[in-house]
């Protein structure tokens, strides 16, 4: 199982309305990510923007090639684009290396 942790920016005037789309992801969004092998998935957001999300997958390479070939992704990113200084969200990710887990 891998463990992933990303960083992104969500531009600083749009923290409201990214925080209000996310009370109701789409359901067929939750499903695909589920069905993409996405695990105990979180965002946390700093009030300067920071995104911070966390995830657990078997193989995140896939997992992410997986949520690209569905159409409800390309219609996610499209509309969440506009919220990310570096455009599309799921290609600007950046991925910190895991230093430590407890268990």
């Amino acid at each position: 199982m891998e463990r992933v942790c990303f960083l992104l920016n969500v531009r600083p005037d749009r923290l409201d309305e990214y925080r209000e789309r996310h009370r109701e992801v789409w359901p067929d969004m939750l499903d695909a990510l589920r069905k993409a092998g996405w695990r105990n998935y979180s965002l946390f957001l700093r009030d300067d923007g920071l995104l911070v999300g966390y995830l657990e997958t078997d193989d995140f390479e896939a997992a992410q090639r997986a949520m690209s070939a569905t159409e409800v992704n390309t219609r996610w990113q499209r509309d969440m684009a506009p919220f990310f200084e570096a455009g599309r969200p799921d290609e600007g990710l950046l991925r910190l290396g895991e230093v430590f887990h407890l268990d």
